[in-house]
């Protein structure tokens, strides 16, 4: 329930007299007086409607009948000094005073002459009351149904980590999505600082709770456990957001049932793929074992700048909707995969037709169309394309429309491409990789020389900047100050396959 004491006050019309419940409490319930029994929630109030003397022989009578009253809400179309008095001695809130609809405010609040008119006027304000309760319910359910819409959509398109951001927000608080050992899969809001809490709670650990308030859903059942949701608000309308998380725990069940192939299927796709790469007529008879008939396939990288994206879900859907095989491995963020020639462009337009959650796109590469006997060399512009769309923030980039340095670099052999690369073999760490040195390189060319911008992308001093492009020039031999050295050393990048977009 959204309403609390004050907005039913303001509803009906009646003046709060305030005891132990305070006026910006929220309101759970109505019943009437002879059939309250015990306090259901102690931070919610139940309204009580009924006889004034019926009310004062109860306080009367004391005992645990009378307490339960203290954390209830006594609401009455009368308001009396008497009544007032009666409800002061016993610390009792109530609202009185108040106006059925058609009546003038200040009509007739004193005490009725007849008992039937008092009988009648009670019976009205609870019909009233129960009629602003349920409309209120009813608004409230259309926002958990409204909720559950979108939320569903969001898992769709982003899978558990866009389902988990938008509950947070909906719920106004944090949420923790658990497997069934306790291990977090994702979270969202301050959940990744709640995870303690979050795993103490699901798996019933006897340990000291910080954060107060958490609710539980079992993702899955007792038998097929999937994991848990944990989830914490700073609202008090515990009701939608129950609801709200429910339905999200619904949701996670399918989500994680259905998001990711096995692991076997996973081990042998990327065996696959590395049959395809490796080219010569063994690709071809695979590719015709797979299912794939034609003579030409364009290579493609599917990728995003964010989480909230699941790529591999985006790539099966689309896939399916074209009628092509799944001819694709995912890793790091990216999916590689080949597609029929004839079926490239409208894998493109889905991709610029794909509706964004926030600020959050999906980026395709296109690699030249080739044999299937020579995928390699289209795999290797499909991730170059990838680069530059991350890097320029296109939808869709082709390989042929890159500019010529590209191209260049497509035209040398690989044994001038590896000399080309080797000048910057002296940023190797002694195991061999290219790290920090290079990664300092790839920035501050990407930057232009900019070393204000250079060390904030980089998130170090400027002093710092500096130490590492002279170490640079010790190492390659090349001046940063001199504009043939650093086309040498971009050029020596793209050749090891290092673009600016990439982390």
């Amino acid at each position: 329930m959204a309403l609390d004491l004050q907005s039913i006050a303001r509803t009906v019309r009646g003046t709060i007299h305030l005891g132990d419940v305070p006026a910006h409490t929220p309101v759970d319930g109505l019943t009437r007086l002879e059939d309250y029994v015990v306090v259901a929630n102690a931070a919610f109030a139940t309204l009580l409607t009924g006889d004034d003397d019926a009310l004062r022989s109860r306080l009367e009578r004391g005992g645990a009948a009378a307490e339960s009253l203290r954390s209830a809400v006594f609401v009455s179309p009368f308001d009396t000094p008497a009544l007032r008095a009666l409800l002061a001695e016993h610390h009792v809130t109530a609202i009185l005073g108040t106006v059925l609809p058609g009546e003038a405010e200040g009509s007739d609040t004193g005490a009725p002459e007849a008992a039937g008119d008092a009988g009648l006027r009670v019976a009205a304000l609870h019909a009233q009351l129960a009629a602003v309760l349920a409309e209120d319910q009813a608004a409230s359910d259309r926002l958990v149904a409204s909720g559950t819409k979108v939320l569903t959509q969001v898992a769709r398109r982003g899978g558990a980590p866009a389902v988990i951001a938008e509950l947070a927000q909906r719920i106004d608080g944090w949420a923790v999505l658990l497997d069934a050992h306790g291990q977090m899969i994702t979270s969202a809001g301050a959940g990744r600082l709640h995870i303690d809490d979050a795993t103490a709670v699901a798996l019933g650990r006897p340990v000291r709770v910080r954060h107060p308030g958490l609710q539980v859903h079992q993702v899955g059942s007792d038998r097929d456990l999937t994991g848990y949701l944990v989830i914490a608000s700073r609202t008090s309308v515990t009701s939608r957001t129950r609801d709200l998380a429910s339905q999200s725990a619904a949701l996670f069940d399918l989500v994680l049932r259905t998001r990711d192939p096995s692991v076997t299927e996973r081990l042998g796709r990327e065996a696959l793929m590395e049959v395809l790469l490796a080219g010569g007529p063994d690709a071809g008879l695979l590719l015709h074992r797979w299912g794939v008939h034609e003579t030409g396939l364009t290579a493609f990288q599917l990728g995003t700048r964010t989480r909230t994206i699941d790529v591999e879900r985006l790539i099966v859907r689309w896939l399916d909707e074209l009628g092509a095989e799944h001819v694709f491995v995912g890793g790091g963020g990216r999916i590689r995969g080949f597609v029929p020639d004839d079926l490239a462009d409208e894998l493109a337009a889905r991709v610029r037709a794909f509706t964004p959650l926030g600020n959050a796109t999906a980026h395709l590469g296109l690699g030249l169309p080739t044999s299937a006997e020579l995928l390699r060399r289209s795999a290797i512009q499909a991730k170059q394309a990838l680069d530059t769309a991350l890097e320029d923030r296109q939808s869709v980039v082709r390989y042929s429309e890159l500019p010529t340095v590209e191209l260049v670099l497509d035209a040398l052999g690989d044994e001038s491409s590896a000399q080309l690369a080797a000048v910057l073999d002296g940023l190797r760490d002694p195991d061999g990789a290219h790290r920090d040195l290079t990664a300092t390189l790839r920035v501050f060319l990407a930057e232009h020389g900019a070393q204000r911008a250079t060390a904030a992308r980089l998130g170090i001093h400027r002093q710092t900047l500096s130490s590492r492009i002279r170490r640079i020039e010790e190492l390659t031999g090349l001046s940063m100050e001199r504009a043939d050295d650093r086309a040498a050393a971009w050029l020596a990048l793209r050749a090891l396959g290092l673009s600016a977009a990439q982390p």
